[in-house]
């Protein structure tokens, strides 16, 4: 099993299925779905100890959340919607769990076959992004 140690490093994304979905699903309008359907994030996660990082950069935007496991923060989206977040380490993989306006979203990150896989949940609407080592 994946120690939280294994999920640090740059990350570049080789795959993506469903994203959109998962965008309008969020409530994201339109034009930035589309952007962000054609952006290919790098995704930088650094850990010290319980306290994580993990920044998503694009030429579209870049965005960044650091995180001490197990303790609710606010967090602003790509898409600017204001959460609540709080992320834990269970069985192998960094799951953030996302609420805001009676709604929720989890994304869990976890390695798979040497890569970052990214799976991102609302509702009934699922996304996975795969990401590959780059440094």
């Amino acid at each position: 099993m994946a120690s939280l140690k294994d999920l640090e490093g740059k990350w570049r994304l080789t795959e993506s299925h469903g994203f959109e979905e998962y965008m309008k699903e969020l409530g994201v309008g339109l034009a930035l779905r589309k952007m962000g359907a054609m952006a290919k994030p790098d995704c930088i996660i650094t850990c010290d100890g319980n306290n994580v990082t993990v920044k998503t950069e694009s030429t579209l935007k870049t965005t960044q959340f650091s995180c001490t496991l197990g303790e609710k923060f606010d967090e602003t989206t790509a898409d600017g919607r204001k959460t609540q977040t709080v992320c834990n380490f269970t069985d192998g993989a960094l799951v953030q769990h996302q609420s805001w306006d009676g709604k929720e979203s989890t994304i869990t990150r976890k390695i798979k076959d040497g890569k970052l896989v990214v799976d991102c949940v609302m509702n009934n609407v699922t996304c996975t992004r795969v990401y590959e080592k780059v440094e």
